[in-house]
């Protein structure tokens, strides 16, 4: 894999190559060359397989890292690609024209996070939250809790309870809270 990353880095500006096994490692790309390298990786490095693509909020850093993992399976090896998009504005080149079910992904990050893939086919139509107009569940600063209450009724017979002294008294009846 470092001899994948030597020839990577003389092609692009690929930084942060961390090898976690033999068999896995993964590499950073800025957004500009991330279709180019992930174009180059499935064309010529023998990444033919998509395993996923997903996105991390790093609220703190007002980044989006979107990951794509690609496996060679004549090496074995796994790649993950990181690539950093601003919160401000998220926008990514659409990979579906690399593998079809990428557009499936996209659609979901796009969803979830409001990570737009322009061109990507179905990307502005509802994918899991039909007509969800509110902002994406997935962003850290979504608030659940206040979702839930808002949307939700409160069920008569619903009480809270500390799950630790719950099981404490279910397996341990006789004994009493402690």
């Amino acid at each position: 894999m470092k001899q994948l990353f030597e020839r990577l880095e003389a092609l692009f500006a690929v930084t942060d190559f961390k090898q976690r096994r033999t068999d896995l490692a993964f590499l950073h790309i800025p957004k500009d060359y991330a279709e180019m390298l992930i174009r180059h990786l499935r064309d010529h490095e023998g990444f033919s397989h998509l395993v996923f693509f997903t996105a991390v909020d790093y609220i703190e850093d007002g980044i989006f890292r979107l990951i794509y993992m690609l496996h060679n399976y004549a090496t074995k090896d796994t790649l993950g690609v990181y690539v950093d998009l601003s919160r401000a504005e998220p926008v990514m080149t659409s990979i579906h024209p690399l593998w079809e079910q990428a557009a499936l992904y996209q659609r979901e990050l796009k969803e979830m996070f409001g990570i737009d893939f322009p061109g990507s086919p179905g990307v502005d139509e509802d994918f899991l939250l039909e007509g969800w107009d509110e902002i994406p569940p997935m962003r850290r600063e979504f608030d659940t809790r206040a979702y839930a209450e808002k949307t939700f009724f409160p069920r008569v017979g619903r009480e809270k309870t500390d799950p630790r002294a719950h099981m404490q008294a279910q397996l341990y009846p006789d004994e009493g809270e402690k």
